[in-house]
């Protein structure tokens, strides 16, 4: 009889205290709540123990968060820019308690998205709506970021980076974005057709001075004694041909026949 006292005994502490054991897991802070009380210590990493009736312990993540947001963003213009963002994010080891007490474990919907949108709509209406697909997109995600750190940053919240995946432009607007390119790009194409054409040019330019200048020297040079004298040597190469040859020269009176 007394055995199975003992038994039931120790199925009843069993049933007592094994849900009273937690496993706090890297990269977690875990935060005790004792009859409606915040503990001021977080529970670091490893089996902790509570008693259940009185006691509750919460898990907190002070690992790399990520929260996915679809907002629709205005623009200098007054438009509306689709757009899907990334917010990575840690709470503090340090604030893990306050955060906890004083904004609870919802502090994603209480907290961080709230201040996102204000910031997000805050620094876009400053922007055109064609910069946040251009390079201004690297200056709007930095300008949420500092935003959102300047309120949450004393709450206990780290804004790690704040990341346009991507951005959904008006249909309209998005269009004549194309044709800007395409006409920068024609514009381009002309700059250059047109630079190798002067390039050509001159380079035709160049060449026609070079033959006008060798031929002013050639002229300058061929003086009469010399055209006599270049008569001769051709005449003398012409004899030693085999062929019978018939030369018309100018101021002969008469032509000249040479036979081999």
């Amino acid at each position: 009889m007394k055995k199975v006292k003992g038994l039931i005994l120790i199925v009843l502490l069993s049933i007592v205290f094994l849900p009273s054991c937690v496993s706090v897991k890297q990269g977690n802070i875990g935060v005790k709540r004792s009859l409606g009380k915040i503990s001021e210590k977080g529970l670091e990493a490893g089996p902790r123990w509570y008693n259940p009736f009185v006691s509750r312990i919460i898990i907190v993540p002070v690992n790399t968060q990520n929260l996915e947001v679809n907002l629709a963003l205005p623009s200098k213009e007054g438009l509306n820019v689709k757009a899907e963002i990334s917010i990575l994010y840690h709470v503090k080891e340090d604030y893990v308690t306050d955060v906890v007490g004083s904004i609870g474990v919802d502090y994603e919907e209480t907290m961080i998205l709230p201040v996102f949108r204000a910031a997000a709509a805050d620094v876009t209406a400053n922007f055109m709506a064609k910069d946040m697909h251009t390079g201004f997109r690297l200056d709007i995600e930095k300008a949420i970021k500092v935003k959102m750190m300047e309120i949450l940053g004393d709450r206990g919240f780290e804004i790690e980076a704040v990341l346009l995946k991507s951005v959904q432009l008006p249909p309209g607007l998005y269009r004549a974005i194309e044709e800007k390119l395409e006409a920068e790009q024609d514009a381009q194409r002309m700059q250059f057709v047109l630079q190798k054409e002067r390039q050509e040019a001159e380079r035709k330019t160049i060449e026609a001075a070079g033959i006008r200048d060798a031929n002013k020297i050639i002229s300058e040079g061929l003086t009469p004694a010399i055209i006599q004298y270049k008569g001769i040597e051709a005449y003398r190469s012409l004899s030693n041909s085999p062929n019978t040859k018939l030369i018309i020269g100018q101021n002969m009176q008469q032509p000249l026949l040479l036979q081999p």
